[in-house]
């Protein structure tokens, strides 16, 4: 960290040790020892033993006098400072304010006597606080004219030394500051991660403000401290190293925002001694004194020369400092100087708020860094939070006002956030600097995703169009408190159905409310007045609402509703608190407990207003769900029955979709177990099952005769409806006691050839069905109690898959999509049970599907999923919308996703995955994600047969390009190109990321590769190469995770498959063989591998012959290495010992030496594979 100075730092003889005054032409050096660190941490238990301090750290005083006055003033402070240590200026910040301003004190009192040691101990903290560990060497300048000193003033490094030196000039002092060069500049204390960061940048910001604050009444003035300073910190600003620059910037303007308070309290000191002159001057001839008077006027005087004099030191450091940093190319910097700045003309805007200074925080707003846009925003609210300023900015805001309302779109949230704010305040100061067009922009943002921008903007719209009040009614003379609210709230509702019927491109309602609810939150919570207004009736006395206002309004009653019981989380929209804290939950039962006993009474006139309109019921048939479990009503049984009554009245008027689900999930919120109420609603439901079970048994028997279904259109009609309220609440409720099942399945027997049922209404059965089976799976520890139970649920379950078998190739697509999904939903649920089943009880019986069924969903999948661009099925949906294409692909994932469950469930064969696989890359943007999860699933159940499973899938794409380029036809739409097949290799390879654990995998896949290639493969003339040779190639893009003695192993698993085969690797048609075995070899180059490949085929063909005696006894090796070899290895080519003749034939692709780092010997260059050392690694066994 930052090192503290040691002690006698400052160079000087004995003699000048004892004298207390400074000689003009000293010279002095600051050691900053690393020893001697500033590590507060590590300087605990040193401080403990030092005393307390009396002198500055760079200078021993020797006080041959001490008067009695002088000992009692230090007896005095004695007990104030009895606990401040003697420490360094840079380690009192660590020490806390107190202590800070008596170090301070004693500073100041140091500087009275010996002012040149106390300034280099200050200018010794600034160069701590930047991290240096170097030395400061200090000399006297006479003159700042002086030409030879000003050529002086360098920033260098020596690179040979490994010093960097910095040399200024902080008058009447030359500076000179050496540092190591190897020194990490990006590390200093101001940028240190974590909360000591933080705390650094706080305590030093209150030193240079205590410092200021203690010096403003005497040394201040001198023009001696500050002007030194001035310079120091100017000079060490423009320096290039990071740490100067940015701690002294920081100082620099801290320092600028001190000397503003001491100007504003000279400037409060002269308006007060004004207003004593005023009243001096009022007296009276008798009372008035001149002396008096002219002692106030010189003491204005004396005031004003100081404010003045301060003016031109904050002027100094402004431009010296400010105007070279607010670009600076340091994000931190600039920000740092955009907050200051903000704090300047805020405080102090007589001086800095006007349009020189403002167009500098209008041009940061541009700044390419979100924390500096930040600043600036946060600074501009400051601002415009007073009136007062207003005026001074009308230029400024009309200049940047477009700027402020584009930053609502930022990036960064918090800037846009920030940025709406700064708005919303201008808003409410100004009416007339946003034009209709901006509120019109800036009002959209309530359906934002980012829940803190949304608000913002709600609370725009609330204080725009909501807050104001609306005039009272004239038909009455007097009128009640009530009805002046009813009034109030009618018309802000007005407003806000106005301005959500205007908004074109969103209709979220939830959206809406949400932004809201925290500024206007009493009038979305006024469930009475909501609920009257939507109760009334059109009439000449009170204007009402249109029946699409009041559809809307019923949106925003359910909307609130939901808000009150679920809270501010919302799907879709982020930015919201998730936990709450007691006295919101508080809040939160008493808001479900207000909604509860006005809702439950007031319902089911809602309901039975609204029956006609299927669109507005189904929306009120959602608010029974977020009703208060334990009502402290709820022995009222006639009032939910009242409800029950309405509820089931719209279920026999209606079917629609929407309506049916939320009915199902307000019947199942109300039949719970915690329910108070839960009997009540139970009867009610059952009876409601039981009339549709009726009804539907009525049909049925009316419609099925014998083998045929045959029924005329009102039938049919009522038939579908039954079975649609059936299934919804099948969805939620288990109907299980109705035997449905046994009910349904005639439908599904006949055949469409001898008049079976309509596609709508199979649809509708298998879904039934499939529910049937699944709660039966669900509730299987319950109703399976014996053998014969468990049989009857199999027979069911195989019943229902070899019924839905028949419709996957239906001329339906709906009810393909519905038979598929089905058989895949029940098997997934099957399989899951059977694994979750304790087996000392009874519980689900194994079934598995057909062959015959699996080749199916196979097929389906291939047909229906993966659709290109020219296909009949894609075709349709090109020419419709965007919002129907979007449709039909999440209808396409959900048979995907169905799919490949039954894979990870081990429903389906792993090798099956293959199929999917296989479309990775092609269509990786619709269902890339799903296929990713699929791999890593199937990869965590078997490894081993995950990697086979993508081998395979690759070896099916090669071959079916084969095929296609041998048959010469058109291309067909599931034959990927060889680049895409060898691109979707490398994709599969990537999944492979730790090279350890997936060992096996790797190995098994360059393994099954090999076999594609060479088995079964006999070399003739018409033949010479493998016809699947260049599928090598692919297998390429797996040898980067091959580990080293894997290679070897691999390569040796090539030279036994290749070993009877003539290979003339000159020839063009081997060079995939040649471009795999480089990457075996890991040889950058192709010609290299040319090269190692022909000299070993040539030594192979040379040991195929018997030796003579000659050349086993040490003669030239008939293969000697080529020109290209050279580059590898620079040895000689060894001959053949006969030792490795004994140890076996030499193999055709023998190992190669990898380029040496060391200089080899004969021996350690032997092309064999047994001469290889044992690195004491393990091989994978092939």
């Amino acid at each position: 960290m930052i090192p503290e100075p040691s002690a006698g730092v400052v160079t000087r003889s004995s003699e000048q040790n004892t004298n207390s005054q400074v000689e003009a032409t000293s010279s002095r050096a600051v050691n900053h020892s690393e020893d001697d660190s500033g590590n507060e941490n590590r300087q605990k238990s040193v401080r403990r033993r030092k005393r307390t301090r009396k002198f500055p750290e760079n200078v021993t005083r020797k006080r041959a006098k001490a008067s009695c006055s002088g000992a009692g003033r230090a007896g005095g402070r004695q007990g104030k400072r009895k606990h401040v240590e003697a420490v360094t200026l840079f380690e009192v910040i660590t020490m806390g304010k107190s202590a800070m301003q008596v170090v301070i004190d004693d500073w100041i009192e140091t500087y009275a006597t010996d002012r040149d040691s106390s300034l280099l101990d200050l200018i010794s903290f600034f160069i701590q606080c930047s991290g240096c560990k170097g030395v400061v060497t200090a000399e006297m300048c006479q003159s700042k004219e002086d030409r030879d000193v000003m050529s002086k003033m360098v920033e260098e490094l020596d690179e040979v030394a490994g010093l960097q030196y910095k040399k200024f000039l902080a008058f009447p002092w030359i500076l000179t500051v050496t540092w190591p060069l190897d020194t990490d500049s990006a590390e200093y204390p101001l940028v240190q991660p974590g909360p000591h960061g933080r705390w650094f940048h706080s305590e030093f910001c209150d030193f240079v403000s205590v410092l200021v604050a203690q010096c403003q009444h005497n040394v201040i003035f001198d023009s001696y401290l500050m002007n030194t300073l001035i310079s120091l910190l100017t000079e060490l600003s423009n320096s290039y190293v990071r740490a100067f620059r940015h701690t002294c910037t920081l100082a620099a303007v801290k320092l600028l925002s001190s000397l503003m308070g001491v100007v504003l309290s000279l400037s409060a000191g002269i308006e007060n001694s004004q207003k004593l002159y005023e009243v001096q001057k009022t007296k009276t001839v008798r009372q008035k004194s001149t002396q008096q008077l002219e002692r106030i006027q010189k003491k204005i005087t004396e005031l004003q020369e100081k404010r003045a004099e301060v003016e031109s030191m904050m002027d100094v450091i402004f431009k010296g400092v400010f105007l070279k940093r607010y670009r600076d190319v340091l994000p931190e910097i600039r920000s740092i100087c955009m907050e200051e700045l903000g704090l300047w003309m805020k405080l102090y805007n007589c001086m800095f708020l006007n349009d020189s200074y403002l167009k500098y925080m209008g041009w940061m707003m541009h700044d390419k860094a979100p924390d500096v846009r930040l600043k600036c925003v946060l600074g501009l609210q400051g601002l415009y939070s007073d009136p007062l300023l207003l005026p001074k900015l009308d230029l400024f805001t009309s200049r940047f006002k477009d700027r402020m309302i584009s930053m609502t779109l930022d990036k960064d949230n918090e800037v846009a956030v920030q940025a709406m704010k700064l708005l919303v305040l201008i808003s409410k100061l100004s009416d007339d600097v946003l034009t209709p067009e901006d509120y019109k922009q800036l009002l959209q943002f309530v359906y934002s995703s980012q829940r803190p921008l949304a608000v913002t903007a709600g609370e725009l719209l609330f204080s725009r169009l909501l807050k104001a009040v609306a005039p009272a009614p004239d038909t009455q003379d007097e009128i009640n408190e009530e009805e002046v609210h009813k009034h109030q709230t009618f018309a802000r509702l007005k407003a806000l159905l106005l301005f959500y019927q205007e908004s074109e491109l969103h209709k979220h309602v939830v959206f809406l409310v949400d932004s809201l609810w925290d500024c206007g939150g009493a009038l979305l919570k006024d469930w009475p007045t909501l609920t009257s207004a939507l109760l009334q009736d059109l009439s000449s006395h009170s204007p009402g609402f249109t029946p699409v206002e009041q559809a809307v309004l019923v949106e925003i009653l359910v909307a609130s509703v939901r808000q009150a019981s679920e809270g501010p989380a919302l799907a879709g929209r982020t930015g919201a608190k998730k936990v709450m804290n007691a006295r919101e939950k508080k809040i939160q039962s008493d808001e479900c407990l207000k909604l509860t006993e006005h809702l439950v009474v007031v319902l089911p006139k809602l309901l039975s207003k609204f029956s006609c309109s299927c669109d507005t019921v189904a929306s009120l048939m959602r608010i029974p769900q977020y009703f208060l479990p334990d009502h402290p009503k709820a022995e009222d049984t006639q009032v939910i029955s009242s409800l029950m009554a309405e509820m089931a009245a719209v279920l026999d008027l209606h079917s629609g979709p929407a309506l049916l689900e939320a009915a199902a999930r307000s019947y199942l919120s109300l039949c719970g177990e915690e329910a108070a109420w839960c009997s009540t609603a139970r009867d009610a439901r059952d009876a409601l099952v039981q009339r549709w079970v009726d009804r539907l048994t009525e049909l049925l028997g009316d419609s099925v005769t014998g083998e045929s279904f045959s029924a005329d259109e009102e039938k049919r009609k009522e038939t579908v409806a039954t079975l649609k309220r059936l299934r919804a609440f099948h969805n939620c409720h288990d109907l299980s006691q109705w035997s449905l099942f046994d009910l349904l399945s005639p439908l599904l027997s006949v055949e469409r050839s001898q008049g079976g049922a309509p596609p709508e209404v199979l649809e509708e059965v298998l879904q039934c069905m499939s529910f049937i089976i699944l709660w039966s799976l669900n509730t299987s520890g319950e109703t399976l109690t014996c053998r014969e139970k468990a049989v009857a649920q199999r027979l069911q379950l195989r019943l229902f898959c070899e019924r839905s078998h028949r419709y996957l190739s239906h001329c339906d697509h709906n009810l393909m999509n519905r038979a598929f999904l089905g058989v895949c939903d029940v098997l997934t649920a099957h399989s899951y049970q059977l694994h979750m089943w304790d087996p000392a009880s009874f519980g689900p019986l194994l079934y598995t599907p057909s062959p015959k069924l699996q080749r199916a969903l196979l097929t389906f999948v291939c047909a229906h999923v993966f659709v290109g661009p020219d296909c009949d099925s894609q075709s349709r949906v090109s020419e419709n919308s965007e919002g129907e294409r979007l449709e039909d692909l999440h209808r396409r994932r959900n048979m995907l996703a169905a799919f490949c469950k039954l894979i990870v469930h081990g429903v389906l064969e792993m090798s099956m995955a293959a199929e999917v696989f296989m479309y990775y890359m092609k269509y990786h943007n619709d269902f890339g994600d799903i296929i990713k999860e699929t791999i890593y699933r199937t990869r965590q159940i078997d490894k081993i047969e995950s990697a086979r499973s993508l081998v395979l899938s690759l070896q099916q794409l090669f071959v079916r390009l084969k095929r296609e380029q041998e048959s010469g036809g058109r291309a067909h739409p599931g034959v990927q190109t060889f680049t895409s097949i060898k691109e979707l290799a490398r994709r599969f390879a990537l999944t492979f990321g730790d090279l350890v654990k997936f060992r096996e995998c790797v190995v098994m896949i360059h393994r099954n590769g090999i076999e594609f290639v060479f088995q079964e493969f006999s070399q003739t003339p018409d033949t010479a190469t493998p016809p699947y040779l260049s599928y090598l190639t692919i297998l390429c893009e797996f040898s980067s995770k091959l580990l080293k003695p894997d290679k070897k192993t691999v390569l040796a698993y090539l030279q036994k498959h290749t070993a009877e085969h003539i290979i003339n690797l000159r020839e063009e048609c081997w060079q995939p063989l040649i471009y795999y075995r480089a990457s075996l070899l890991a040889v950058a180059e192709a010609e290299d591998a040319v090269s190692y490949v022909s000299s070993d085929r040539r030594l192979h063909l040379q040991n195929r012959c018997p030796f003579s005696k000659q050349k086993l006894e040490g003669s030239k090796s008939p293969c000697p290495f080529s020109a290209v070899d050279s580059k590898v290895s620079k040895v000689p080519r060894p001959s053949v010992s006969p030792s490795h003749q004994k140890t076996g034939d030499v193999d055709l692709f023998s190992v190669p030496p990898e380029p040496p780092t060391k200089s080899l010997t004969t021996a350690e260059s032997v092309l064999s594979i047994s001469n290889e050392p044992d690195d004491g690694t393990v091989e994978v066994e092939l």
